[in-house]
């Protein structure tokens, strides 16, 4: 504990506030030198988030005192100090929906975006950060998460469902959400925080568009109805009825005074926003209608569908003026030019194309997302438009050349909505990984591409000599990494569908891996070639381990079997048959006598290798166990699953001896140090969780951007490994523990 921290706990909370607002004195007396000192002061820092009448949002609040006037008028006012502070203001900005739950992840989430700048003041604020730590804590080795320095500026959590639609309001200052939950939530931008929640729907929240005055707020939802919300008070003015099936698109007039639907019925309809009256219906789709737009004079409106086509109608007369054919796919959204000529749509072919609204012609298609593209937005300029994709991505597009000028990383999941600032200068995207996140469209000097897959990562395995760990994704590949540096030193290429398991073989020479496509491929490490392919399952290899002594190894399948196949010979030796559901996991005892599996089916099984006989079934979890580990002794072994829980198992009497809480998500993996003193699990929420196996107390916890979904322990039981669904691996350093 440092002499500052010491201190400040002996002072009463008047003086422990006098200290904590000591940058807004400095700031307001020009003290530039002092003001500077005290924002990069970890202990400083630290203090303010951790004090209940302060936390990181009022800290934050501190860094914007840089552009005050009496710290500009200072002489030794420094461009590039500034840019230090504007660091770790970001850096702060970027963790604080982290901070707010659990602030003992502070040096940790500085470490994990800051350790790769070579700035001074940084580096001996993270030192500062790693001596203070005297409880047991989980420090990245590398910088994987998101740099300060980025695009990304802000997350928004607290959505309890995917988002489906996002909005924002004229001034730029709140953002509305549309959820799975049948809500909508109010969001401040500058503090990230949750202002409203908005309940009425009785079915998910598809669609959302402002009033031109931006008071109030229309939803559209799966429950066939339109609402409209006054955003200051959050009451539900009017409910709109008429479509027969979900409404999935709203869009308003220029005027303010009507406001267009589109529906799974495949039609489009003109309300009346005073008397809520169902001014027109527009039939002509043959299928669900996804999208709607109005041309800036308001007398068109161009409408997307699931029969792949846009249409664009007259919006006195309710005639459809022209259909636009083009996509394979159907057409997901649309986005109107400012100038009114042109119209962008966005479909499940995975492009996007810029139709000429007077010709009908399609004058250029955007090639660049692997998936979907769910929702577009034009910059107010018009120069620009905006992609979201469920391939996890959103992307920048020169309107003009048709150009890819920059891809977005951050979300987890697909992006299902995206809007602009009204200054053209930020968007949010919505996705089904709960969050809204905050984007800067002027790219950030460090948009770092880190190093790791292009998909999630499955499946973790270290070598014997603990000096590298190998990587298996839904990208196809393998990749070993050197666990001291975290560099990537070899991709093995060559599957023909998604690694699911990996296993390294004990003598490190070789790597299996279990695949998409119901095969085993063996590798050599040394060289990268492909040597065996173990053919016999009905489904998707899910989970692998040897034997200890290496001349066999077990797999797991989706096809509810595990298989014992003879390494040498490629010959399947044993089928295990008794799970109802699929095998997600598998374990030897140290003997290597006995394997235990872990199933979708909620249970657990010990099985004699030797045999084949079903010895024991587990019954505890209530829901699909993910993962098991046994053990050094061989007496235990834990399980995680998908109820969100690990729990410790007595091998001998099949007694459920210590159950885990604390994930708010499925558990995926789990594995235990050397010394069989603590055990590791990873979950969907995003979390990597240190527990005490003995007491079943959770020790640290370190959380990243995207859900985990395997993680490994080195054998000096200090390092950790773990894989996430963005593609990025983690290494982590167990401390003071």
């Amino acid at each position: 504990m440092s002499s500052f921290t010491e201190k400040f706990a002996q002072l009463s909370l008047s003086d422990q506030r006098t200290i904590l607002i000591d940058p807004r004195v400095k700031a307001k007396i020009g003290k530039w030198k002092a003001f500077y000192k005290r924002l990069t002061d970890f202990d400083f820092i630290d203090a303010k988030v951790n004090h209940s009448d302060f936390g990181v949002h009022s800290l934050i609040e501190d860094y914007d005192l840089i552009n005050d006037s009496e710290l500009l008028n200072n002489p030794e006012h420094n461009p590039e100090q500034v840019k230090t502070l504007k660091l770790i203001q970001g850096a702060l900005r970027l963790s604080a929906h982290i901070l707010e739950k659990d602030k003992m992840q502070l040096a940790g989430q500085l470490w994990g975006r800051m350790q790769h700048f070579a700035i001074l003041e940084i580096q001996a604020m993270l030192k500062v950060a790693k001596q203070q730590q005297i409880l047991p804590c989980l420090r990245p080795l590398i910088s994987n998460l998101v740099s300060p320095a980025g695009s990304l500026l802000l997350t928004l959590t607290g959505n309890s469902s995917s988002v489906y639609a996002v909005a924002v309001t004229p001034n730029g200052k709140q953002v509305i959400s549309g959820l799975w939950d049948n809500t909508l939530k109010l969001w401040n931008l500058k503090t990230g925080e949750d202002e409203r929640t908005f309940y009425g729907h009785s079915d998910r929240v598809i669609a959302l568009a402002l009033t031109v005055d931006g008071k109030q707020v229309i939803s559209g939802s799966g429950d066939n109805t339109l609402k409209l919300w006054n955003l200051e008070t959050g009451e539900n003015e009017h409910t709109f009825y008429g479509h027969s099936r979900w409404v999935t698109a709203i869009a308003v007039t220029p005027d303010g005074k009507q406001v267009i639907s589109g529906s799974g019925d495949n039609t489009l309809k003109l309300w009346n926003l005073e008397t809520g009256e169902d001014e027109r219906t527009f039939k002509g789709h043959s299928d669900s209608v996804t999208a709607v737009a109005v041309t800036p004079d308001g007398k068109q409106v161009i409408s997307a569908s699931w029969d792949n086509t846009l249409k664009l109608w007259n919006l006195e007369t309710g005639k459809n003026d022209h259909t636009f054919y083009g996509h394979s796919d159907l057409v997901r959204a649309i986005a109107v030019t400012p100038d009114g000529k042109h119209v962008i749509s966005a479909s499940l072919d995975n492009t996007l194309k810029l139709w000429n609204l007077e010709t009908g012609e399609d004058e250029r298609i955007f090639h660049g997302h692997s998936d979907w593209v769910n929702a577009v937005a034009l910059t107010p300029d018009g120069k620009h438009v905006i992609s979201a994709s469920l391939d996890n991505t959103l992307k920048l597009w020169n309107l003009e050349t048709g150009e890819d000028e920059h891809t977005f990383y951050g979300h987890s999941d697909s992006v299902n909505a995206v809007a602009l600032t009204p200054d053209g200068k930020h968007m949010i995207s919505g996705s089904w990984d709960k969050t809204l996140k905050l984007w800067n469209l002027e790219t950030g000097e460090d948009e770092r591409i880190f190093h790791g897959h292009s998909d999630w990562v499955n499946a973790v395995a270290l070598t014997p000599d603990g000096k590298h760990v190998i990587s298996g994704s839904w990208d196809k590949t393998l990749k070993l990494w050197n666990l001291k540096t975290g560099k990537d030193e070899r991709t093995f290429q060559g599957h023909s569908s998604s690694v699911y398991a990996v296993a390294v073989t004990p003598n490190g020479k070789q790597v299996i891996s279990g695949l998409g496509d119901k095969t085993l491929r063996l590798w050599n490490l040394e060289t990268g070639e492909d040597e065996w392919t173990f053919q016999g399952h009905s489904d998707r290899v899910t989970a692998l381990a040897f034997t200890p002594d290496g001349k066999q190894v077990i797999s797991a399948s989706g096809d509810k079997t595990l298989r014992l196949w003879n390494l040498e010979t490629g010959e399947d030796e044993r089928t295990f048959q008794g799970h109802s559901d699929r095998v997600t996991a598998v374990a030897f005892t140290p003997d290597g006598k006995q394997v235990i599996s872990a199933s979708g089916d909620k249970t657990l099984r010990l099985w004699t290798l030797e045999t084949g006989k079903d010895e024991w079934t587990f019954h505890g979890h209530s829901d699909s166990v993910n993962a098991v580990a046994l053990t050094p002794d061989g007496k235990h072994m834990i399980s995680g699953s998908g109820d969100k829980t690990l729990k410790l198992w007595n091998l001998e009497t099949g007694e459920d001896e210590l159950t885990f809480y604390g994930h708010n998500d499925r558990v995926t993996a789990v594995a235990l140090t050397p010394n069989g003193k603590q055990v590791i699990s990873v979950s969907w929420d995003n979390t990597l969780k240190l527990w005490n196996l003995e007491t079943g107390e959770q020790i640290a916890t370190f959380t990243a951007e995207a859900q985990f979904y395997c993680c490994a322990v080195a054998a000096d039981g200090m390092t950790i490994v773990a894989g996430e669904s963005s593609g990025r691996v983690h290494f982590l350093r167990l401390e003071n523990v």
